[in-house]
């Protein structure tokens, strides 16, 4: 079943982290990651639970597929540039 990754980034260095999303783009694809949004315009119609910064939506084949990306050996320096430059909730859902 199709998963999604949803990233909500508060970015405290944009040229720095232009770095990150240079890296972590190829990682995501080797992974089946797609792109489907990224950074765009956004209209925060509710905010009860959360209130959104800049919002990613990766899809990937499958959650294993999605947790290998976010796990592998290969991300993790980029990650650590993604964590020296901004702050992030990532969650992985289930699609229909």
């Amino acid at each position: 079943m199709t998963a999604y990754a949803i990233v909500d980034t508060k970015i405290s260095d944009p040229v720095a982290y232009e770095e990150y999303k240079a890296l972590a783009r190829p990682i995501a694809e080797k992974y089946g990651g797609i792109y489907r949004a990224r950074g765009g315009k956004m209209d925060v119609v509710e905010d009860d639970l959360w209130s959104p910064s800049r919002l990613v939506l990766v899809e990937f084949p499958d959650m294993q597929s999605a947790r290998a990306f976010m796990d592998c050996e290969e991300y993790g320096p980029v990650k650590a540039i993604r964590h020296a430059h901004a702050k992030c909730s990532i969650v992985i859902f289930e699609g229909i």
